[in-house]
């Protein structure tokens, strides 16, 4: 075998072996935010609300008997497929949810932010979720995923350093960016 093919295959397996280990930091943090979500909601003596999910309506997931919304009491997605076989699924927008204020404990968003359209739709989201739940949880893939680069679909960066989430449209000039307080609900 020649120097040059064995370099290439090196280095093919070192990107497969990085990738695997980001795609596993994010489902432990996806698992993480799940848990503290439903241990706030049971604190709060409340349903858990849990928007979106990484499997959405994909048939693959229900082929394989995935769940696409974790836990949830409640479960709300815009893609029907998504909530198929959830006992408490409802198809409806991120941005208008159809529930009274603090109607949860708290409310996960899972894998949803990055596939809004732009940072004001995403502003938006996380003000709706803080309206009808008493704490807000956010799951996202990461800039190192390779995945989250090439889904057509992932119109935002999302991610968070302690209550602050941060947002940046993708693909547009001016990269607009904004951020949102999840600790007092308010834009920065």
């Amino acid at each position: 075998m020649s120097p040059v093919l064995i370099v290439i295959i090196v280095i093919i397996a070192a990107v497969v072996v990085w990738q695997l280990a980001v795609w596993f930091s994010e489902i432990r943090y996806k698992n993480v935010q799940s848990r503290a979500a439903v241990a706030y909601s049971r604190k709060m003596n409340k349903p858990l609300l849990v928007a979106g999910g990484p499997w959405g309506g994909r048939p693959i997931r229900r082929r394989l008997k995935m769940p696409a919304h974790v836990m949830g009491d409640v479960s709300i997605d815009i893609s029907a497929g998504a909530v198929m076989g959830h006992p408490a699924g409802i198809v409806a927008t991120v941005t208008k949810l159809p529930f009274p204020d603090k109607t949860f404990g708290a409310a996960l968003a899972s894998h949803l932010l990055e596939h809004l359209y732009d940072t004001s739709e995403a502003i938006n989201a996380l003000k709706e979720l803080d309206r009808v739940s008493e704490k807000v949880f956010i799951a996202y893939p990461t800039r190192q995923s390779f995945a989250a680069w090439l889904i057509p679909d992932h119109r935002l960066w999302v991610w968070q350093k302690g209550d602050i989430v941060y947002l940046r449209q993708r693909r547009a000039a001016g990269k607009k960016e904004e951020h949102f307080n999840l600790t007092d609900g308010r834009e920065n």
